[in-house]
């Protein structure tokens, strides 16, 4: 098969790599029915993440599985499946926790920008549709493969509750359905920071009441006018640079709450500042896998659309433009289709 690999900084090729195959009795191999470019894979793209030599790219996914190893038991050939760019067992105290991407027999799930996949610890890490969906839906499933549930996860981290003010530092996918997550969990006002036009349209589309157009301190300083002096009560960092935490943490209220969902890169934080703020905490990668079921539900049903945030699909064999579209901000998230 020809499969998405990154040789060096701005150099994606699709070519020839060998197919996958069953390595383990819990794998399974998926037939993708799409996949896509993820914001984080932007990193190594452009030079910032380091990559040992030429990688295989990709790791949100949904598709059929193919085929499935002997001591898999809850998913079958033929069954229409998501899973987690982690691979997790379901049933280590981790996992029953809630926090599936510290799975204590954790895998990172690689390759998924090419048309089949081999995912580790199938019976953990996927989740099957009760049937096949239609096409209009795959757009939708696969976000919540990673990109609709990190936003969900960053407005459960943060303390999302009905009434909520929430502001989210960032208007890429992940931002934008952070806005749609904290509506579903009854924000009343949610506070959206962007600079692009198209992505201001979508953040009100998918809740946002306010944008600010500022960054950094005066991002900060802009939410504390909003909100007469007093801040948000949740704050959702979908970025990971060293302003977008810092605008995050000052646009928080003492006793807030600021999630961190953006992959971290130079990011440092002052104790003594941290110690004086009563700002709580909590972020990571998002542990997608729990929140899977019902987000799949939220789809199906019709309740939410994530899949909105795809504003340019092509072929995978043009995934390549895909990654300069993202990356010159032409696109919010490319779709691809093998």
């Amino acid at each position: 098969m020809r499969a998405t690999i990154l040789h060096r900084p701005g150099d994606i090729r699709f070519e020839e790599r060998e197919d996958p195959k069953i390595l383990a009795p819990t794998d399974a191999i998926i037939r993708l029915s799409a996949t896509c470019v993820c914001g984080s894979d932007l990193w190594p793209y452009r030079g910032i993440q380091e990559v040992p030599g030429p990688t295989p790219m990709g790791h949100e996914y949904c598709g059929i599985v193919e085929e499935v190893g002997r001591d898999v038991r809850t998913v079958k050939p033929g069954q229409f499946v998501i899973g987690s760019f982690f691979a997790s067992d379901n049933a280590c105290p981790h996992c029953k926790a809630g926090y599936h991407t510290s799975c204590e027999h954790r895998e990172f799930v690689v390759g998924a920008q090419a048309p089949l996949l081999r995912v580790p610890l199938a019976d953990g890490t996927l989740v099957a549709t009760s049937e096949a969906p239609p096409k209009e839906l795959v757009p939708s499933l696969l976000a919540t493969s990673d990109v609709f549930g990190t936003g969900w996860f960053a407005a459960d981290a943060a303390n999302v509750k009905p009434g909520s003010v929430v502001a989210v530092v960032g208007d890429g996918a992940v931002g934008l359905l952070a806005i749609l997550s904290a509506k579903h969990m009854g924000a009343e006002r949610i506070i959206a920071m962007s600079r692009h036009e198209a992505r201001q349209k979508l953040a009100r589309e998918f809740g946002a009441t306010d944008i600010v157009t500022e960054r950094g301190e005066e991002g900060a300083a802009r939410i504390k006018e909003l909100t007469k002096g007093v801040g948000a009560d949740a704050v959702l960092e979908c970025v990971g640079t060293q302003e977008s935490m810092q605008q995050a943490i000052g646009a928080a209220r003492p006793g807030g709450f600021v999630s961190y969902v953006g992959v971290p890169h130079g990011v440092q934080l002052q104790g003594q500042d941290l110690f004086f703020r009563h700002v709580h905490l909590h972020g990571g990668p998002a542990p997608v896998r729990h929140y899977l079921p019902e987000l799949i539900d939220l789809v199906v049903e019709g309740k939410a659309e994530p899949g909105k945030v795809f504003d340019l699909t092509l072929p995978l064999e043009q995934v390549a433009e895909g990654y300069r579209a993202m990356d010159e901000r032409r696109a919010i998230k490319t779709l691809l289709q093998p």
